[in-house]
């Protein structure tokens, strides 16, 4: 929760080690909880400016999400792809966006608005 609430405050420095550290504590076996926390690890990476960095911790998050039945991991992803894609320039970008819009449900990454968000 820390490593989300610092994500969210736009502070990744002191995001990325709390979110590297919750993730160490959880194995595949709760891909749900887990694709949800490398998301946030993901945009934290971004905001830090390691895009890089970012697509291969998104590109986890996908692989872990293939299988779970619930639509709120996909939503995040879609949300961290859209801002990725300004950088669809860069190798490890590109190569993310062209296998999140064959292994991902819902609209297709490139062309397409992400999936809506619930209002709370």
């Amino acid at each position: 929760m820390t490593g989300r609430c610092w994500t969210a405050l736009g502070r990744p420095l002191r995001a990325i080690p709390a979110l590297e550290g919750a993730l160490a504590n959880y194995d595949d076996t709760h891909a749900r909880d887990k694709a949800l926390y490398l998301t946030w690890l993901a945009e934290a990476y971004l905001d830090a400016g390691e895009v890089e960095q970012g697509a291969d911790t998104l590109s986890g998050a996908i692989a872990l999400s293939a299988d779970v039945a619930s639509v709120r991991p996909h939503r995040r992803i879609h949300e961290v792809l859209h801002r990725m894609r300004r950088d669809a320039a860069l190798p490890a970008v590109n190569g993310l966006l062209e296998r999140a819009a064959t292994l991902l449900p819902g609209p297709a990454i490139q062309g397409r608005k992400a999936l809506p968000r619930r209002s709370r």
